[in-house]
């Protein structure tokens, strides 16, 4: 589709490749190129959407260059990430994440998006790690952990920052299943041949209905974010 992301369909099972750069660091353009990805999935009637990352590296979250550099496009650029997350919590076919090594804070927010998530054993690290780096938690990369993680991870991801293995992210709640390296794509390609036999209609409806009210939680918590935010700018 463009450099920044790859987009393949075969049969109904749609294909997102992140492509951008050593550590898939999520800046404006490649959130906007996801978004043009999920546009395309949409039109091709997609049964299932799968999110993969380059190998060794999921995402290591937001571009911190964008922060640096100018302090509205950092606020815009964390609206854009929660507004993909819910987005993709509400998406009209499943999404499947596959978690090819590191993903770390806007990383690990789209697999907890993602209504099935498939990640690599290894020597990888998932996690939040914004109070580590001295960033306050906005209230999305509050909300949304809440409502996907095991609630004695909740705690320890998001005011601790800790990090977890791949086998430990299973019990957080951020993964549903790890296979070895050499398997991850056949897993994933079965995962996604099931999810596409299910009936779209009733997946649908269900799935809305189910998190009718998180994606009211995030609606209230993107609108905060970004009242806040930009209030910090005078």
């Amino acid at each position: 589709m463009n450099n920044l992301v790859n987009y393949q369909l075969e049969g109904k099972i749609a294909t997102i490749t992140m492509q951008n750069g050593k550590v898939n660091a999520m800046s404006p353009d490649h959130i906007a190129a996801i978004n043009g990805a999920l546009d395309q999935a949409e039109l091709d009637q997609a049964a299932v959407v799968m999110i993969v990352g380059q190998p060794g590296i999921f995402s290591a979250g937001f571009d911190l260059k964008v922060f640096q550099a100018d302090a509205r496009a950092g606020i815009e650029m964390v609206k854009a990430g929660s507004t993909l997350c819910r987005r993709l919590l509400a998406f009209p076919a499943p999404v499947l994440g596959v978690c090819t090594g590191h993903s770390i804070a806007q990383g690990c927010f789209t697999l907890l998006a993602c209504d099935y998530r498939i990640g690599v054993d290894g020597p990888f690290l998932l996690g939040l790690n914004e109070v580590q780096i001295g960033m306050t938690m906005h209230h999305v990369g509050i909300e949304l952990p809440r409502a996907r993680l095991t609630p004695s991870y909740f705690q320890r991801s998001v005011n601790t920052a800790e990090m977890f293995s791949p086998q430990d992210a299973i019990a957080a709640g951020f993964l549903d299943k790890i296979v070895p390296a050499d398997e991850l794509m056949t897993a994933a390609t079965t995962e996604a041949n099931r999810l596409a036999g299910l009936n779209l209609a009733a997946y649908q409806g269900t799935k809305l209905k189910v998190r009718a009210g998180l994606l009211k939680t995030l609606d209230d918590a993107i609108a905060l974010d970004y009242k806040e935010q930009m209030a910090l700018l005078g």
